[in-house]
């Protein structure tokens, strides 16, 4: 019986892998157009570069940095209800800094290729 557990387990293990690495055909979107109508009026398509995820999600990832980084201190300071306390502070004071202090716009590069 030990045995054929772990046959299986070996087996599921390879099998999950096999799924896992499996080549696949990515379809992600590296650039978009955008329409810009020029002065006498004509409408050109320019090509633009998609920002990276950093910049597409920069506050988030900031939020979260800021809420671990709490929760790891307040953790090793006060025990569970420290980690409940310094993950607040963490996330009050790194949405501070990301939404008030430290404001960011975004700027899109155009790739021009005519």
């Amino acid at each position: 019986m030990k045995r054929q557990l772990i046959l299986f387990l070996v087996l599921a293990f390879f099998g999950g892998m096999f799924i896992i690495t499996a080549p696949t055909e990515t379809y992600a979107q590296r650039s978009y157009y955008v329409r810009k109508v020029v002065r006498n009026g004509k409408v050109r398509y320019v090509r633009v570069p998609k920002p990276s995820y950093y910049r597409r999600h920069r506050n988030r990832i900031n939020v979260a940095g800021g809420t671990v980084g709490g929760a790891v201190i307040g953790g090793l300071l006060g025990g569970r209800k420290g980690a409940l306390i310094g993950a607040g502070v963490g996330a009050g004071s790194s949405a501070l800094y990301t939404y008030k202090f430290n404001k960011k716009k975004r700027r899109y590069v155009k790739v021009r290729r005519y």
